[in-house]
């Protein structure tokens, strides 16, 4: 039998065999999801072909190819795609897409990334697929974090087409190529996307769902990310001397000093902060990179300089600079003969909070799972998911996070993404969609 004969046959079994949960769907979306379905194996060898192409977000060339592979899965659909390269910011660029339907009505911002945390010297690099009843999974560079979520995209569009409902609907995606590790200065890394975010009515970031006791959560909220440097300064000497008038306490003991009183004064709701690097001695230098402490020092002479950096994550901007100012309050107050500067880099990840039109849009996207006879999605706690892309744009638009497929071990070797929840997944973007995209939009867009 030929390949469209076997598509067509899938497609007509699925309609035969819809179940009475099926019943509130239109025929439109009955048809989504046949489509979804007949199109599993078409999803997954796309993602083994994603996956198996390295991505790391400094392989420049990886990151671009993949966006080729998205352009060749999206033009075909309707979609103009245009390639924004970024190399003033050091890295490969962004393939934006967009789809123009019915004037007037709501425009989607579809969010994802083509890079990964694997880079090209990476020993993790290849696909590999395990089957079984009941399990369907694969392990491989970005299968889940994002190559998953790409082809989550890719197959709701394509079940869109199928249904007719793509035809009026005004799409906007972006796939940016630097999301595990941002261009600088990352205000022009994300100047495309946050004016994505002017123009759209409702923005679904496609990273992955995370599941909690075997429930699919709903992620209405992502906190910030945001890097700091300290540095202390002591008067050096002979160590007999420490914490006389004459010496003071040195560097080390006051980048100790500071640091326990972030641990015992910073904690607050929402709020999370790390030391991740830290060093100290007579001499102490931080690289280029900011990735490595090199100190040299002996144990009888008081240290003359320590250098820590960490980060801390906030549910909002407020409460961003609440925590800065604390932290400076902190860093001010020096111990004797010692000096001590903390610095906030800039262009870190804002933070995404929990709007009344984010939770909306999760309660039509369980007006979705009950018409699917999916159970309802609960809340995420923001504490249990990282900084993201869509932050950038959830100020300006009502945002919801995780239509990617669900995983295990991501950023890791051995990352495993569910294949099932990839059709799922796709299944909810592709109805929700086609809902939204037939409402006005915002006056003015």
């Amino acid at each position: 039998m030929h390949l469209p004969s076997l598509r067509a046959s899938a497609l007509a079994l699925a309609f035969c065999t819809a179940t009475p949960a099926l019943a509130a769907l239109s025929p439109a979306e009955t048809r989504m999801i046949a489509t979804v379905d007949a199109e599993h194996e078409r999803s997954v060898a796309l993602l083994e072909r994603l996956v198996n192409q390295n991505s790391g977000s400094m392989n420049l060339e990886g990151v671009e190819l993949v966006g080729k592979m998205m352009r060749a899965e999206l033009e075909p659909l309707g979609f103009k795609v245009e390639w924004k390269p970024m190399l003033a910011t050091k890295r490969a660029g962004h393939l934006i897409a967009t789809h123009d339907g019915r004037k007037g009505n709501k425009r989607l911002l579809l969010i994802g990334h083509l890079d990964t945390v694997f880079e090209k010297d990476s020993p993790f690099q290849r696909f590999v697929r395990r089957k079984a009843e009941g399990v369907d999974e694969a392990e491989g560079p970005g299968a889940a974090d994002d190559k998953g979520g790409l082809v989550a995209i890719v197959a709701a569009v394509r079940a869109m087409k199928a249904a007719g409902t793509l035809k009026d609907a005004n799409i906007e995606i972006h796939m940016t190529g630097d999301e595990e590790d941002s261009g600088d200065p990352i205000e022009q890394a994300r100047a495309d996307l946050i004016a994505a975010g002017k123009r759209a009515d409702a923005a679904l970031d496609f990273e992955g769902l995370i599941r909690e006791d075997g429930r699919d959560m709903g992620s209405i909220a992502r906190r910030s990310s945001n890097s700091w440097t300290l540095r202390t300064t002591g008067k050096s000497g002979h160590s007999s001397g420490i914490f006389s008038a004459s010496a003071g306490d040195g560097a080390i003991y006051e980048m100790t000093r500071i640091i326990a009183r972030f641990r015992t004064e910073l904690p607050e709701p929402n709020l999370t902060f790390n030391v991740g690097l830290i060093g100290g001695g007579q001499e102490t230098e931080l690289d280029k990179d900011g990735v490595r402490i090199s100190a040299k020092g002996k144990t009888n002479i008081i240290p003359g300089l320590a250098i820590a950096r960490g980060d801390f994550r906030t549910l909002s901007d407020e409460q961003t600079a609440r925590v800065r100012a604390k932290m400076a309050a902190i860093v001010a107050a020096h111990a004797p003969l010692t000096d001590a500067q903390i610095s906030f880099e800039q262009g870190g990840y804002p933070a995404m909070a929990p709007t009344p039109g984010n939770k909306a849009l999760l309660d039509r996207l369980n007006g979705v799972n009950r018409d699917m006879g999916l159970p309802e999605m609960p809340v995420l706690d923001p504490l249990k998911r990282g900084a993201g892309d869509i932050s950038f744009v959830a100020k300006d638009v009502d945002s919801i996070a995780g239509f990617g497929p669900y995983s295990r071990g991501d950023h890791a070797p051995g990352e495993t993404v569910d294949l099932l929840s990839l059709n799922t997944q796709a299944k909810r973007a592709a109805i929700i969609m086609s809902r939204l995209a037939r409402e006005k939009g915002r006056v003015g867009h």
